[in-house]
């Protein structure tokens, strides 16, 4: 992990942070405190909450997040079953806690999701809910939908259900804390098993063509004595191994409802011709050429971040991953339903908690899966949540990027004139001739952008190693080279940085 932060004794340059950051709120229009009804809807909710018949409590699930979650969606079990595994995977259920039509629902929609502001969460639900009653917190009896797989030998999925039960997590697992176990041989048999399970849906998504874009992630931490420090790190096995869960159960739930023909996908074009023509010449550039024998998902594992030409490989690579939407139907089977990076239809339906749209097809998807009726209130907000869910995405990645570019700024003013190795991530000349392919973290969001600069003149984008910052360099720059550069300037206010080569 890399990790830089601000200079204890640079107060000013602190609060001048703490102002911008703060600002970013207003700017943007980021939803305020919960409204007091919408408070007392959700308190209500919880007073009257009673948990399904159905019993699940003897089953030894365990949650996996960041060890500092609170809001936690999803847990697990997994036992083998014959030749084959059976997973149990349960969802929170927070349809449990929202009146359809009151004013929680509401304040939901016009949220649409969790924002993580660098100076605070800003939660879709009330904290009753999403750290209280409504997480799958350990020991605690909650109500989940729970997705029952029946898997064979090689982790296909041979049945699927869901129903709404009562449930008690055992362990609340950390990323960190499970990968130290897995690797010491010390893990209990619900990790070991998730490995195994995890490294087989990994060949499945391989032979469907799908692509997992694994970019090292940056994250804005603020510390206790109120500086802040960006910590960049990869993302751990374990990690992926839970995500192919999510993607798994995310899948199924297309499934029934395409099957049902009423419901929500999340969809993605694949690639048009122009982006991979783009994509395999700059492969070429950087010396690891993609021929296309093989898929671009089954390339794009092939890639070390931690070597700079195949890093800036991989930021190439975001142009693959735009143009994700939400498609909603009722009646009539869309013919671009499939999410093209994950090569199969898709649903988001784990993360109720964060995202509003899971509250919606997990419903839909139980009374689908049991023979009931979908509930009038799911059918009748199918129609607005693509729009609501657009404007919430859209509102998260400008927040992000440009709380990311505040924090880098404030990060560099005390090395003003100074150099640093760099690592060219979009050179501003490549052979191509178009300069323009970078996505930021390549989270597949399509909103990938130029940072910290206006584009003018021959320049292109860097990534500095300490502080972790990526950052516009004016010069001839290729792509994949190390370079050394010189800081010109960095003003927090405006979140622009300029570097310049240094002959």
């Amino acid at each position: 992990m890399s990790h830089h932060r601000l200079a204890p004794n640079v107060r000013d340059h602190r609060n001048a942070l703490e102002e911008a950051l703060g600002a970013l709120r207003t700017e943007l229009e980021l939803p305020g405190p919960y409204p007091a009804a919408a408070v007392d809807d959700a308190r209500a909710a919880v007073a009257a909450l009673k948990l399904p018949s159905y019993d699940l409590t003897a089953v030894a699930f365990v949650t996996i997040d960041p060890a500092s979650s609170t809001d936690l969606d999803q847990a697990v079990f997994i036992e083998p079953d014959g030749g084959g595994y059976r997973v149990l995977y349960a969802i929170a259920d927070v349809p449990a806690f929202v009146a359809p039509g009151g004013p929680l629902d509401a304040e939901t929609r016009r949220r649409g999701q969790t924002f993580y502001a660098p100076d605070g969460r800003i939660p879709l639900h009330p904290e009753v809910i999403s750290e209280g009653a409504g997480s799958l917190l350990p020991g605690q009896e909650c109500p989940a939908f729970v997705w029952e797989f029946t898997l064979d030998t090689d982790a296909a999925v041979m049945s699927v259900g869901v129903r709404r039960a009562r449930i008690r997590s055992r362990d609340k697992l950390s990323y960190k804390g499970a990968q130290a176990a897995l690797d010491a041989g010390t893990a209990p048999p619900v990790l070991k098993l998730l490995r195994e399970v995890g490294l087989k849906r990994v060949a499945l998504e391989r032979e469907r063509g799908g692509a997992s874009l694994n970019m090292p992630e940056q994250e804005i931490v603020q510390l206790p004595d109120g500086g802040y420090r960006i910590d960049a790190a990869p993302q751990l096995p374990v990690e992926d191994w839970n995500a192919q869960i999510s993607l798994m159960t995310g899948m199924a739930a297309a499934q029934l409802m395409l099957e049902g023909k009423v419901g929500i996908l999340r969809t993605m074009p694949a690639p048009d011709e122009r982006s991979l023509r783009h994509f395999r010449l700059q492969t070429e550039v950087l010396g690891r050429p993609w021929d296309g024998e093989v898929s671009y998902g089954e390339y794009l594992r092939s890639l070390d971040p931690t070597d700079p030409r195949q890093l800036a490989i991989m930021h190439s690579a975001g142009m693959l991953f735009r143009g994700a939407s939400y498609t909603a139907f009722d009646g009539t089977v869309p013919d671009d339903g499939i999410q093209s990076a994950i090569g199969a239809a898709y649903a988001h339906t784990t993360a109720p908690l964060r995202r509003l749209v899971d509250r919606f097809v997990l419903v839909i998807c139980e009374a689908l899966s049991n023979g009931g009726d979908v509930p009038g209130w799911a059918r009748e907000a199918l129609p607005l949540l693509p729009g609501i869910m657009a404007g919430s995405d859209q509102l998260a990645s400008r927040m992000e990027r440009m709380a990311l570019d505040t924090v880098e700024a404030a990060l560099l003013l005390n090395h003003i004139g100074q150099e640093f190795d760099a690592i060219v991530i979009s050179g501003s000349k490549p052979q191509n001739g178009n300069g323009n392919g970078s996505a930021k973290n390549g989270n597949g969001n399509g909103n990938g952008a130029t940072r910290n600069g206006n584009g003018n003149g021959s320049s292109g984008i860097i990534q500095i190693a300490e502080p972790a910052v990526t950052a516009r360099c004016a010069g001839e720059l290729t792509s994949g080279t190390k370079v050394r550069v010189r800081l010109l300037s960095s003003d927090i206010t405006t979140r622009q940085i300029h570097f310049e080569l240094v002959p």
